[in-house]
């Protein structure tokens, strides 16, 4: 069937205004679809990175917004004496909005000595002894740089916390690149926090093999009935219930990702009905030069296979561009998800406008091949 490619774009050429709406409209619905995607593909990767680290979250019971989770710091030597235990990291977390946003900016107030060996990080520019000997410096995700227009050497400001960018980094974890890591006391120290002997969590790393779950149970029982009791769960599970209503939001968006591919549908199958009820003469031709019924079919399913792919290359590509290109990420009590473009996504955008257009094409194309060749002539 390919000798017959160049006949069926030249028919389709032949109402280019109605062949390229259709594929615009087709490349806008795969663009959707693919963001639809990507913030879903951004949230199973968070949530499988976290569960092979093994690591755990500490925070004040009962309460949400890391803004009112106050531990006091020395948890972390008790928590440390305790066996399966590998590193104990203190961190204090500041963001500019708690509720969910496509620009939160968040603040992680680290040990700079621990840092480290709590993230596996590259330096894409700056360095780390300026990072470490100065305690206003911080280090910033490349994603959060990109979309703030920040450089090494800039002071970045929010409010009245104003750091000097003394490195950006890139790390195997697209979410990781959307926060600001700076010194654990000078985030204490902050104008208006005065939080110094408190953190908002500690973050617990724990020795290959050890149960996470009985960690959880054993830490939140020491600390029962003590001056603040701790509330833990796996990193994994800790960023689920941070996200909470926007998790069910990103799966309701699959609805949307549905309607795309029900419009990419309509879209190649109202172009093709409409293709064939304007050529029922020549398929009555093509028939009279000896094309069978099959190959008629054939040639239209080809046609609706094309007006589908094309759009959704288009849409796909000018989607994984915009993802790449953007850093998108959204959040919510600190926690964010990166839009994460991959192969897999593109590939499943590929795919479904291949089936898209094969099922859009089936009606079209058994109207065509079925088409009574004297009646056809009589009343064309």
């Amino acid at each position: 069937m390919f000798k017959f490619v160049p006949y069926v774009w030249k028919t389709l050429w032949r109402h280019r205004s109605r062949t390229v709406l259709t594929v615009s409209g087709s490349a806008v619905a795969l663009f959707v679809f693919c963001f639809v995607g990507a913030v879903q593909e951004g949230m199973d990767d968070l949530q499988r990175r976290q569960a092979a680290r093994g690591s755990l979250i500490v925070f004040q019971a009962n309460k949400f917004c890391p803004a009112t989770s106050h531990l006091p710091q020395d948890y972390d030597q008790q928590i440390a004496r305790l066996d399966g235990v590998k590193e104990v990291v203190p961190v204090q977390v500041f963001t500019n909005n708690c509720r969910a946003s496509l620009d939160v900016v968040v603040f992680y107030g680290v040990p700079p000595q621990k840092l480290r060996k709590a993230r596996d990080f590259e330096l894409t520019s700056g360095s780390w002894s300026e990072f470490e000997q100065h305690q206003d410096a911080a280090v910033v995700g490349r994603s959060v740089a990109s979309r703030r227009g920040i450089k090494v050497g800039n002071k970045f400001s929010i409010g009245e916390l104003s750091v000097n960018v003394a490195g950006i980094f890139r790390s195997d974890d697209p979410a990781e690149e959307n926060y600001i890591y700076s010194h654990l006391e000078f985030l204490q120290r902050s104008k208006g926090m005065n939080l110094v002997g408190t953190v908002t969590q500690l973050e617990i790393l724990l020795d290959e093999g050890v149960d996470p779950a009985a960690s959880c149970a054993e830490i939140d029982e020491k600390f029962r009935g003590g001056p603040v009791e701790t509330d833990t769960r796996p990193k994994g599970v800790f960023q689920a219930k941070s996200l909470g209503d926007l998790t069910q939001l990103i799966s309701m968006a699959h609805y949307l990702g549905y309607a795309c591919v029900g419009l990419v549908l309509a879209l190649v199958a109202t172009t093709t009905v409409m293709s064939v009820q304007d050529r029922i003469k020549e398929h009555a031709v093509l028939q009279t030069i000896g094309f069978s019924g099959p190959r008629v079919f054939r040639l239209i399913m080809t046609e609706s296979l094309l007006l589908s792919i094309a759009g959704g290359i288009i849409g796909v590509g000018a989607a994984m561009l915009m993802l790449k290109v953007s850093s998108l990420s959204v959040g919510a009590e600190a926690v964010t998800i990166a839009f994460t473009p991959s192969i897999r996504l593109a590939t499943t955008g590929l795919i479904v406008s291949a089936i898209a257009g094969t099922l859009a094409g089936i009606a079209p194309a058994i109207q065509a091949a079925r088409t009574e060749i004297v009646q056809a002539l009589r009343n064309a």
